[in-house]
């Protein structure tokens, strides 16, 4: 059984920095390519940034790009997302999402519809 697991979100002031953290488990994580998504209130779903562990391509939305660093360990199978700078904006439950079949490159942007594995959400909190 797949798990996505995430951890690290909590409440920040605005400026202040946060490093979320996707802890996958049940699949060989080499093969997959993690997702980060966020959800504010009374929004649409977004992703922000993806890594494909094969290739180690990456990909950040605008939103994000320029404040954020996305990373993997192997041997951890844990996939980081660095937060800095971080604003009022930013606030929101951050998810992690997994699949084989995803396409994660620079120039792509990250669609939910891609992703069969989810975890349960970290919230972020930016205080102004």
């Amino acid at each position: 059984e797949v798990q996505l697991v995430e951890s690290g979100g909590g409440l920040v002031q605005a400026g202040g920095s946060l490093r979320l953290s996707c802890a996958a488990s049940g699949l060989f994580f080499d093969d997959y390519i993690i997702g980060w998504f966020r959800q504010a209130p009374g929004k649409e779903l977004e992703g922000v940034s993806c890594i494909d562990n094969a290739d180690n391509e990456t990909y950040y939305s605008r939103s994000v790009k320029g404040r954020s660093t996305i990373s993997s360990d192997n041997k951890k199978n844990t996939v980081y997302l660095q937060m800095t700078a971080l604003k009022p904006e930013d606030t929101a439950v951050y998810y992690c999402a997994a699949d084989t079949s995803a396409y994660c490159s620079i120039d792509s942007n990250v669609r939910e519809d891609e992703y069969a594995f989810w975890g349960q959400g970290t919230q972020v909190t930016v205080s102004s």
